[in-house]
Order: C-alpha cells, then structure tokens, then sequence
C-alpha cells in the first residue's frame, strides 16, 4: 500500500462518523468530582466513582485473571498526565461481587477500599448511588456517563476526562438475538445513540440519571458505537443490600 493510501484509510477509520465515533466532549475540569481512575503501573485501565470516604464502585471484570493487587486509585483528576494539586492516590483492596459471571458480564460490580480516607475538595467528593429500583431510568431517558476511554476503535484515548449523554433503549431491543440475546439479563441496562457510546477504559464509570449513579459502565461490543452492540450498564439499586454488607466490613 503506497503511503497516500495508507494515510487516507487511516484518517478514514479515525474520523469517519460510523461505528467508529464515541461522540463525547471533554467534561469542565474537575466538574465530576468523584470520578477514580484505577491504575496498574501507573496506566489508566477502567473508571470508577467515589460513593463514601473511603469507598469507589467499579466493574468486577476490570480485575479479572488476578488483578486485584496492585491496585491504585486516583482521584481528583482531570489530565491524567498533568501534575494538578487536586490529585490523590491511594492503595486499594478490592470485592469483586461473588456471582459476576465473565461468560455474560452479569453481576458487573467491584467495590474498592482505599487504604485511608479522602481529603474532600471542590475536585474530590463522592456520589449518591441509586438504592430504589422503582427510581431507575425508564426507556427513552437521557443519562449521562464519563470516563478517560478510547474515542474511537483505534484506540486512542484522552489525557483529560470526557463525558457523553445518551439515551436508555429498549430492553426488549437489547435483548433481541442480533443483539445480546441471553447474554442481556435484569441486572443489566443498554444505553447508547447513534455514534454515541462508551469504549474500552471507561469500564467501571459511572451511569447517572438527574444526578444520581444508577448504573456502572459494563461492556458492549468489540467495537465502541455499534448499532446492535450497545453499551451495557449493571442496574445499581439491584445490589444495595451486597454494597452494604461490604462496606461496612
């Protein structure tokens, strides 16, 4: 492939407005303040939210294959490379929930203790949690989501945080062959639109209806923004009882 060719089919896959296209904007510096990035040696890998002092929500399947040492979490960020003064680092033991399956992504869910308090700031401060089923986001409503994920299938991601909002879609459209299937359980809820979704690195993130954390950003497809691979969220309010009995070890 001569260098002309190569370069347009790059810039094609890039920035085409397909199945590629993410669709998000960068978030108001320090405007989510209780967005993590969860870190092995130092690299962002997955999202995560702060709903205690000394607590953030996750994604189990973000520490699969014994990736649950060696754990940091960060907080207070908002360029993952700059060196802001808002930024807190912290070791972290993790819970993964006992019942998530890695065959479907069912019971998606991790807490994470920090080895020590948050100092709340105007950049750290956590989150309320949906705990009442009968509040969560019906068909059609607008959530919200961020994350420091892939903006496209090549896998470029961003230093700063992005966030998206998008609508909740029909469960019997998520649970259609051609698109999960089985696979798609009521743990689970699908939110996406056309060329808006989440990606790889924003897993663990937060899913939020008029403010509050209803679902964890789970999986979707091999590629971010297919139309029958939707972004899939694990519905919060169905493990209130779990985060409770967890946090309070």
């Amino acid at each position: 492939m001569n260098r002309l060719i190569f370069f347009s089919v790059l810039f094609y896959a890039a920035f085409h407005t397909g199945d590629c296209i993410t669709g998000g904007q960068e978030a108001k510096a320090h405007s989510r303040p209780y967005m993590a990035s969860v870190q092995w040696n130092g690299k962002h890998e997955c999202g995560g939210f702060l709903i205690s002092s000394q607590w953030v929500m996750s994604a189990a399947h973000c520490f699969q294959d014994g990736r649950t040492s060696g754990v940091k979490v960060v907080l207070g960020a908002h360029s993952l490379s700059g060196a802001e003064d808002t930024k807190q680092t912290f070791d972290a033991e993790v819970y993964n929930h006992p019942d998530f399956s890695i065959s479907n992504y069912d019971n998606d869910i991790a807490l994470i203790k920090l080895d020590k308090p948050v100092t709340q700031s105007d950049a750290v401060k956590p989150v309320k949690f949906q705990r009442d089923e009968t509040a969560d986001p019906k068909e059609a409503a607008v959530v919200e989501t961020a994350g420091w994920g892939s903006l496209n299938n090549m896998g470029g991601r961003p230093d700063k945080l992005h966030e998206l909002s998008i609508p909740v879609m029909e469960r019997w459209r998520c649970g259609r062959a051609d698109f999960y299937g089985e696979k798609f359980t009521s743990n689970m809820l699908c939110a996406a639109d056309k060329r808006k979704d989440t990606c790889d690195g924003d897993s663990g993130g937060p899913l939020l209806y008029r403010g509050i954390v209803v679902g964890i950003t789970s999986n979707g497809g091999k590629k971010c923004g297919s139309s029958r691979k939707p972004g899939l969220y694990t519905i919060i309010s169905h493990y209130a009882s779990w985060i409770d009995t967890t946090t309070t070890k």
